[in-house]
């Protein structure tokens, strides 16, 4: 009224002549009643700013003091905050936004005062529920995997990022108050009733409800709502036992929690904890020591998140166990320069420390907070021991993480990863066991890297081997985690999708010759480190040998492309048989076995009828993996396993998808060749068995650099490992 606000809407109806700006007026004068209109796809768009604010009447009101006493379009605007349709909670967040950031102190007092205050705490209370749903929808893709199934996980996943980045967007805003206000709601509706109790020992290696999504969402909460104090209590929570949360006075949180009708009985606390004695700290390095593979990447994730997190203090770091090497010699060298105490003497101390200085007493500032503003008092004294203590634990389990044995290659990198974080240029702080424990892990995987010299990838070993060993070394010098927090849900729907690979199939075969390649580069690099020896950046293998001047790849006259369809063949040394691809159509061809290098293939060729002893090649397989065998009922028949000439779920060109392909698999196929009497197939046999000899000999060559560390080799610029083309994952010559 002071404004004539209505005097101006009527100036501006005589001046208009399309009908759009007067409904523009009524739609915004509809805003002023008590129920205005609002739909998904018909909601009010409005830009403030400071200098605007209160020359329009009908977004804010105040007194005479200055004070806003009234202010419609923000009050009805989160009214609106909880709707069904997505566009109209878009909407509302893009109106408060713009009031948060008008930085007008009346302004700021006004959202934050009684009741509009509470618009906070409904904002987590409803997070809180689609924690739960995610937890639920988890539960549903463990009995019912598929495509349905993860897209639903994505979903969601994306709709809690967002709520989490409109938090970060609102704490931005900088006003105080807010701030304070979510960390307060997240504190005391989310972390403390709902996931900290989640975390706990379990049983058997069992994955029960609320662990998987707990982890989860403490590392978004942590990598994307910056909030100093917020960081730091869930941290200085970890040391608390899970005892701490489920005996605390859960009426204090419950009259801070506003459900707006969810359902409160979905809560994921469970009072039959076992180890309730734990810190949450050691419950996730026992995630890592005794934990399935979902547990243990939840639990490095939320130890990679803290490490990263920059508004940590150093302090709460280094009580945790994780604070890099590098951070605290660089505090400690630059005490020494400034000729501070003693950091010259700690500095080159293995016995090093920092509580000297006062490093850890911001810990008990927040310990204290956790007490007297939350009422979480549980906090024994035997909790916190030492932080060389917690340090030894954090880097004791991650080393035995790495030589555990069934656990994802992938995930084991991750803890390599984290450990390389810790100590990037010293093993100073490894003990005898875990240098023990290294080297006894290393040694069996090198055993049983030379047993997969004769397996049925042996002609790939070599390049995927090279590749690895590229990718684990960029892994480990990264400075951020190769995994967003999604990953851990992502992978539990991995693991209830991955049954259909055939046990027993070459295809699998592939899988866990891949899994031991990986697995072994991470430990050779370790033990790399462990010598105190710089890292290749490719690895270190003997050139290609000599080939014999007698091979039956010179004879052939082939080139060093290998036999393809369509190619002349010499059939010098090829021994003629009978097959059949389709029911009732046998074929005359010469069948031959040849090795060159690290590959190899089977040839069947027909026969040139103006060029004897000469072939034109009709089919070509790999040499590797054909597990040949003799009938036992018919003596000139040799069965052939014909396997795949590529690793499919490597080849990011064949396999983009992983997963929604499977049913597109190739499986395992066999030749049945039928010789003209039994010594020509026993002929055919040994000829095989020679090929694949020759090839498996010389990939042990090849990698005996790798399987020595004891010895060191001089090799040549020449002798690393280069491959030839841009998709390691072929068959081809050497």
């Amino acid at each position: 009224m002071e404004k004539q606000v209505m005097g101006e809407f009527v100036r501006v109806l005589k001046l208009t002549r399309t009908v759009s700006v007067p409904l523009q007026l009524l739609q915004t004068a509809k805003w002023l009643s008590s129920k205005p209109l609002v739909s998904g796809s018909d909601v009010l768009d409005i830009r403030i700013v400071k200098e605007t604010i209160f020359e329009w009447g009908f977004l804010a009101v105040c007194s005479r003091v200055d004070e806003v006493v009234s202010f419609p379009l923000y009050v009805e605007a989160i009214r609106f905050a909880f709707h069904e349709e997505s566009m109209v909670r878009t909407a509302v967040r893009a109106v408060t936004l713009n009031v948060y950031h008008v930085g007008d102190d009346s302004v700021n007092r006004y959202i934050t005062s009684i009741p509009h205050k509470d618009y906070f705490s409904n904002l987590i209370s409803f997070f809180r529920k689609q924690s739960m749903d995610l937890n639920k929808r988890l539960s549903v893709t463990q009995l019912n995997p598929g495509p349905d199934a993860i897209s639903a996980i994505i979903a969601a996943v994306d709709e809690i990022e967002d709520n989490l980045y409109y938090f970060s967007d609102v704490v931005s805003s900088g006003i105080p108050d807010v701030g304070r206000l979510i960390t307060d709601g997240i504190m005391m509706i989310l972390i403390f009733p709902l996931l900290l109790p989640s975390l706990r020992v379990l049983p058997n290696n069992d994955m029960q409800d609320g662990v998987v999504p707990s982890l989860y969402l403490l590392c978004c909460i942590l990598r994307i709502v910056k909030i100093k104090d917020l960081a730091n209590t869930i941290a200085a929570a970890l040391f608390y036992p899970l005892e701490a949360f489920t005996k605390s006075s859960w009426g204090k949180f419950d009259c801070f929690i506003s459900d707006h009708g969810f359902d409160s009985d979905a809560v994921l606390v469970q009072n039959d904890c076992t180890s309730s004695n734990l810190s949450l700290r050691e419950v996730l390095l026992a995630y890592i020591t005794k934990g399935n593979d979902i547990l243990v990447l939840g639990s490095l994730s939320v130890l990679a998140i803290l490490l990263q997190t920059k508004e940590l203090d150093e302090s709460m770091l280094y009580w945790l166990g994780i604070l890099p090497q590098r951070k605290q010699h660089k505090k400690l060298l630059l005490q020494a320069l400034v000729g501070e105490g003693s950091g010259e003497e700690q500095l080159f101390s293995s016995k090093s420390s920092l509580t000297r200085d006062g490093i850890g007493t911001d810990v008990n500032v927040y310990h204290n907070k956790i007490k007297e503003q939350y009422g979480v008092s549980f906090l024994p004294s035997n909790v916190v021991i030492s932080p060389h203590v917690h340090r030894f634990q954090v880097i004791d389990a991650l080393v035995n993480l790495c030589c555990r044995p069934n656990i994802s290659a992938e995930i084991l990198w991750d803890g390599g990863w984290l450990l390389r974080q810790l100590l990037p240029y010293s093993v100073s702080e490894f003990n005898s066991n875990h240098l023990e424990l290294l080297k006894v892990s290393y040694n069996n995987y090198a055993s049983a890297l030379v047993e997969e010299v004769r397996g049925i990838w042996s002609d790939f070993l070599i390049s995927v081997l090279c590749d690895e060993w590229r990718k684990c070394k960029r892994a480990m010098e990264s400075s951020s985690p190769r995994k967003e927090p999604s990953c851990v849900l992502l992978l539990l729907w991995k693991i209830a999708s991955d049954g259909y690979i055939t046990e027993g199939s070459s295809f699998a075969a592939g899988k866990r010759m891949h899994e031991l390649v990986k697995v072994f580069v991470l430990l050779h690099q370790l033990q790399i480190f462990t010598l105190g020896r710089a890292l290749s950046e490719q690895a270190l293998i003997y050139p290609p040998g000599d080939l014999p001047a007698n091979c039956r790849a010179r004879g052939s006259g082939l080139g060093v492309s290998g036999p393809k369809a369509g190619t002349e063949v010499s059939l010098g040394n090829a021994l003629p048989c009978r097959i059949a691809f389709e029911r009732g159509k046998e074929l005359h061809v010469y069948f031959l076995a040849i090795s060159l290098g690290i590959s190899g293939w089977l040839v069947l060729a027909e026969e040139l009828p103006l060029k004897k002893s000469h072939g034109v090649v009709r089919s070509v397989a790999p040499l590797a993996g054909c597990n040949p065998r003799i009938d036992d009922n018919h003596a000139t028949w040799l069965h052939l396993r014909i396997r795949g000439s590529s690793l499919p779920f490597l080849d990011p060109v064949q396999f983009k998808d992983y997963g929604k392909k499977k049913a597109k698999v190739s499986v395992d196929g066999r030749w049945t060749l039928a010789f003209r009497d039994e010594e020509t197939c026993k002929s055919a046999f040994l000829m095989i068995v020679e090929e694949i000899n020759f090839l498996s000999n010389e990939v042990h060559r090849r990698l005996k650099p790798l399987l020595n560390l004891e010895t060191e080799i001089d090799l040549s610029g020449s002798s690393v490992c280069v491959l030839e083309d841009t998709s390691p994952y072929r068959t081809r010559p050497n």
